[in-house]
């Protein structure tokens, strides 16, 4: 058995939050990069200065975006690993609080979301989701996610009987209603099956997925092939002044549902796709 201390956690949380908030993982300016290439007019200017602005985030260790997000933590804790320090939630709030303060993060997370709307003023507490796995490590993937592209998400319990159709008319009808709100070009997450929840958590982590890698079933990666092609075909373009990119690329996660049921969720995640992961 492995121990982990919270003062571990704490520091990786305030880490991975940190960085973040100022660098674009590798998979996310490769295919920016080839989005400027194909792209013409106002589109192309504005993925030049997409582009340019994460070069300046990184070398002046300035935040991509003054939405710094609210915290999201995906958390595989291997069944082998003994955590003695109390809730370890505590320690991962701790870890968020951290880093707001030091890494002068924008506070952006209300404690009573319809009444009194009172800034917590250190971004916590941050949303976890917890899933057991063999072994004695415990891997942490946190993602800032802003209001922009996720007030733009949406989830719709279908009627098996509308099938794919359905499912793709409902991705591209979200897509289109969302227009330059969520800051395209986007990444679009797209969970399929399970429950009203677990569609909704499919979808979040659709898009946390290596950007452009496409699923593992023959199936689901033919239909995110063509899904990517018809939102292009909207011409929503890059902060939506129109153009040929308006999605980076559509990722589908799945789970089995109830035969009475097809809930399908799409999260949208605006062209800084902000994620880090660690392994302790």
């Amino acid at each position: 058995m492995k121990k982990i201390t919270r003062q571990k956690i704490i520091e990786t949380v305030k880490k991975l939050y940190m960085d973040a908030a100022v660098y674009l993982q590798e998979d996310v300016l490769m295919v920016l990069t080839n989005a400027y290439e194909k792209e013409l007019g106002l589109a192309k200017e504005l993925l030049r200065q997409i582009i340019e602005n994460q070069k300046i985030a990184a070398s002046e260790k300035l935040p991509l975006c003054q939405d710094t997000g609210i915290a999201v933590i995906f958390v595989e804790w291997g069944t082998e690993v003994i955590y003695e320090d109390g809730q370890p939630v505590e320690a991962f709030n701790e870890g968020v609080r951290q880093a707001v303060k030091e890494g002068y993060l924008r506070a952006s997370v209300v404690d009573d979301p319809v009444f009194e709307r009172k800034n917590t003023k250190d971004n916590t507490p941050c949303i976890i989701h917890f899933e057991l796995t063999k072994g004695d490590k415990v891997k942490i993937t946190l993602a800032p996610k802003g209001a922009g592209s996720e007030n733009m998400s949406a989830l719709r319990m279908l009627k098996p009987a509308e099938g794919l159709n359905g499912v793709k008319a409902f991705v591209i009808e979200t897509v289109r209603k969302a227009g330059g709100n969520p800051c395209p070009p986007i990444i679009v997450g797209v969970g399929i099956g399970g429950s009203f929840e677990k569609s909704a958590i499919l979808a979040k982590k659709a898009i946390l997925r290596k950007v452009g890698e496409p699923s593992k079933h023959p199936q689901y990666a033919q239909l995110e092939r063509e899904l990517v092609k018809e939102i292009n075909e909207l011409g929503i373009g890059s902060m939506g002044v129109g153009g040929n990119i308006t999605a980076l690329a559509v990722h589908i996660e799945y789970y089995p549902c109830h035969i009475a049921s097809l809930p399908v969720a799409v999260n949208i995640q605006c062209h800084s796709a902000r994620h880090m992961e660690a392994e302790i």
